[in-house]
């Protein structure tokens, strides 16, 4: 249970160890502070969805765990995440942990190349054999539920596919380098209904060898797919804790306001 004060550390029953360990963290950009000393933990092998209005903090949270506010001049983080042990903020292992961390966007973004090529893309600048591309190609494909459907035309344009198709090729591409943590910012915002309960589905079988992170507006999704839900509002953590007791029995007012739609 989270207390009414500071939110405690993530202590999930059933789930298995930490993946990710928050310690007071706070973001700026420049002088907009983004994230206020934030504490949590991300269980191993499970699902954490990412809720609260809009400008809360959600996405920098997730551009925090893999750096990619690097290229913003003005941003800066204080703090630590630990991934396996290892502070995500001051390593300098940056391709490593890019390859640890994978992230799909909220609208799919395919690489003007074909599908095949699409997937082969990373893993060929990482200098990989042909042999093991050809491997990783098929099985990332198969993992992202996506093979079926395309692999009688792999020679055709990343383009030609539908919305949701471009979608799982994304997640496909981000399962080529073989992560450990994939990073879902509003994975289903830009797709129509029976395109998202297909990545809710494939959302519940990798979840079985990934660790997943999702930011979503969609309290009906996150109460669907996640074991564990954290609500953030203003940069602040304002609960966490299993799904089911964020929705039916959260702690905070907080929190029970935004979770039965009477704020945000």
């Amino acid at each position: 249970m989270v207390s009414t004060g500071r939110p405690e550390l993530l202590a999930v029953h059933g789930a298995g160890d930490s993946k990710v360990k928050v310690e007071n963290l706070s973001f700026y950009y420049g002088k907009n502070q983004a994230l206020k000393d934030v504490t949590f933990e991300i269980p191993e092998k499970r699902i954490t969805a990412i809720i609260g209005p809009s400008g809360c903090g959600k996405s920098t949270l997730l551009r925090v765990f893999n750096r990619m506010y690097d290229l913003i001049p003005s941003a800066r983080a204080g703090g630590k995440v630990l991934l396996d042990g290892e502070d995500v903020i001051t390593t300098r292992k940056l391709l490593e942990l890019r390859q640890k961390v994978g992230m799909v966007f909220q609208r799919p973004s395919p690489f003007p190349m074909s599908i095949r090529e699409n997937v082969a893309f990373a893993p060929r600048l990482l200098g990989w054999s042909s042999s093991r591309v050809r491997e990783v190609v098929r099985q990332s494909l198969e993992r992202a539920a996506l093979w079926d459907e395309v692999h009688d035309r792999l020679e055709a344009p990343a383009t030609s596919l539908s919305g949701g198709q471009q979608q799982r090729l994304a997640i496909a591409r981000c399962l080529a380098v073989r992560p450990d943590v994939i990073l879902m910012d509003e994975p289903c915002s830009a797709l129509d209904p029976v395109a998202t309960l297909k990545i809710e589905d494939l959302m519940a079988e990798l979840r079985r060898d990934y660790t997943i992170v999702i930011v979503t507006h969609n309290m009906q999704q996150a109460a669907r797919v996640s074991d564990t839900t954290a609500y953030f509002y203003l940069g602040r953590l304002v609960e966490v804790g299993p799904t089911e007791q964020i929705f039916t029995n959260p702690s905070r007012p907080e929190t029970e306001d935004y979770v039965t739609g009477r704020f945000g």
